[in-house]
């Protein structure tokens, strides 16, 4: 093999390429600045217990690890920037009040996304720390979408989604914290609905039967939300996840063209606790962005604060801009 070949889902970016990369990533950036988002550089690189804080312990299977030959310690190549982000938040900066970062870089994965793509994954994201409220969460979708109009992108599709309520749901079931919930969860990320029906089997109705509704839960968000307010238990937590879905929701009507709800969602079940949501864009089946609430991800730093935010792939961006510039 010649010494010169990349690895596999490894790729150079040329310069027509390049130069789209760059200018949206200038774009952006610009249009975070002029919101009041301040730019971060988390190293490539950190202790791995560092990475695996917090959001990352989802990410441990995509992190590349290797030994530092100073100290002999496990480093890792960051998967993601967000832990970076709430590391620096909380143990760097620790600002009282409300605070705005944003990042762009690079980060490496152990296995692409799907096929076709890059492990090297350009990020650009912003994170919202310390607005605990629905607010936060508003700003922060509002921010993702007015950034990929900002990019030159239309014709924009919103999926909300919010783990809340598979967590009540769980809680009350008395499944929390087991081997059942983690099954569960994978079952309703995959719309598997004969294999939600197995593990609820011998559930009580009441908790059986709202879980078994998640996977048809999914569609316009109006009607979503009506339906879910009908067939799931008038829990406190339900009513405040469903009540924050449909703020959102209001906030962001004007600026998309389609607008579904998704309770069967549980994308980052494992770390984010609130409003989760991704963007798309006509005629792309991969999301142009994805992001939500992630409460208390500080804590392991020494400082819990309530967190929000989203991530883009600018080389995923720039290609859909281009396709986009071409058709038009």
């Amino acid at each position: 093999m010649r010494k010169w070949i990349l690895p596999e889902a490894i790729e150079d970016i040329l310069p027509a390429e390049a130069a789209r990369i760059e200018a949206l990533r200038r774009r952006v950036l610009d249009h975070f600045a002029s919101r009041g988002y301040r730019l971060v550089q988390p190293p490539l690189v950190e202790h791995l217990e560092s990475l695996l804080t917090g959001t990352g312990r989802d990410l441990e299977l995509q992190t590349f690890k290797v030994v530092d030959p100073l100290s002999g310690r496990m480093l890792g190549v960051r998967a993601d920037t967000t832990p970076q982000v709430a590391r620096i938040d909380a143990h760097l900066l620790n600002e009282p009040g409300v605070t705005r970062l944003c990042y762009a870089g690079s980060v490496l994965r152990t296995t692409p996304a799907g096929p076709g793509c890059t492990r090297e994954v350009v990020q650009i994201g912003a994170e919202l720390f310390g607005e605990p409220g629905i607010a936060g969460d508003r700003e922060v979708v509002g921010l993702v979408l007015s950034s990929l109009a900002e990019a030159g992108l239309g014709a924009l599709h919103l999926d909300l989604g919010h783990v809340g309520v598979y967590r009540a749901l769980a809680a009350g079931a008395g499944l929390a914290g087991t081997a059942e919930d983690l099954d569960l969860s994978a079952a309703l990320r995959a719309k598997d609905a004969p294999a939600v029906n197995d593990l609820t089997s011998r559930l009580p109705a009441a908790w059986r039967d709202a879980l078994r509704a998640l996977p048809g839960l999914y569609g316009p968000a109006r009607e979503v939300l009506d339906e879910a307010r009908a067939r799931l238990p008038d829990t406190p937590a339900i009513a405040n996840a469903l009540a924050a879905l449909a703020a959102i929701a209001d906030t962001a009507a004007g600026a998309v063209d389609a607008l579904h709800v998704d309770l069967a969602d549980l994308t980052g079940y494992h770390y984010q606790n609130g409003a989760i949501f991704s963007v798309f864009t006509s005629g792309q089946t991969r999301a142009l962005g994805n992001g939500g609430r992630y409460d208390g991800i500080g804590k392991a730093f020494g400082r819990a604060r309530p967190a929000t935010g989203f991530t883009l792939d600018l080389r995923h961006l720039a290609d859909v801009t281009s396709d986009t510039a071409r058709t038009a």
